[in-house]
């Protein structure tokens, strides 16, 4: 994939799971919050991370954890102009919701059923299930209508933003995917970079195919 160059917008301390996935596929990547780099790369990978800072979707803080304003600036930015160029973006975690704030959603800022889904020393384990009728979305083309992932987070996104549409849903209703109508954009709240026995590689490869 000699053309292909994947930004990680995200601090280096952060990102080496996320590096490490990419480099196992023998794709190019670099790390970097420089929103002028957006340029530079053919792909924008947003990786997991803190919780978002909730004055971003109109909210006060009621209970999110590990904020970084700096960061979700930056990374808010880089996503801004990914979407104006219409390249592809891939988020994860923390980047699902950021893409969902861009587009105008919003966050629940501590789920009712966060101890089957947070981070308790190791990550979860929990099936997510396919709820887009159309079936042409990169959830059931990869997937069918359910498949077992891991799980690290204690939020959520609440209202969907404009032009979102959720592709699969864990058990207590918490949107796990979802991709963009009309731009070359998806995310998960799971963490393919670090699922057991490549389990992740399928979305990566996915990912790289848009563009």
């Amino acid at each position: 994939m000699p053309d292909l160059s994947i930004l990680i917008a995200g601090r280096p301390k952060d990102t080496t799971n996320y590096e490490n996935a990419l480099k196992r596929l023998g794709v190019p990547c670099f790390v970097s919050l420089t929103p002028d780099q957006a340029d530079k790369a053919t792909h924008l990978l947003l990786p997991g991370g803190g919780d978002i800072t909730p004055a971003f979707f109109g909210q006060a803080d009621h209970g999110s954890h590990h904020i970084d304003t700096e960061l979700d600036i930056l990374q808010l930015d880089i996503l801004a102009r990914f979407s104006a160029q219409k390249k592809p973006v891939l988020g994860i975690c923390k980047g699902l919701q950021l893409i969902n704030v861009h587009f105008g959603g919003d966050i629940t800022q501590h789920i009712d059923t966060a101890e089957t889904h947070k981070w308790v020393g190791r990550d979860q384990f929990h099936y997510v299930f396919h709820c887009d009728l159309g079936r042409r979305d990169f959830f059931y083309q990869l997937y069918g209508t359910s498949v077992k992932v891991n799980s690290a987070h204690h939020q959520a996104i609440n209202r969907i933003g404009n032009g979102l549409i959720a592709v699969c849903r864990a058990g207590d209703n918490v949107i796990e995917g979802l991709h963009h109508a009309s731009l070359p954009i998806l995310a998960v709240q799971w963490h393919p970079e670090r699922l057991p026995d490549g389990g992740g590689e399928s979305l990566f490869s996915y990912f790289l195919s848009l563009g």
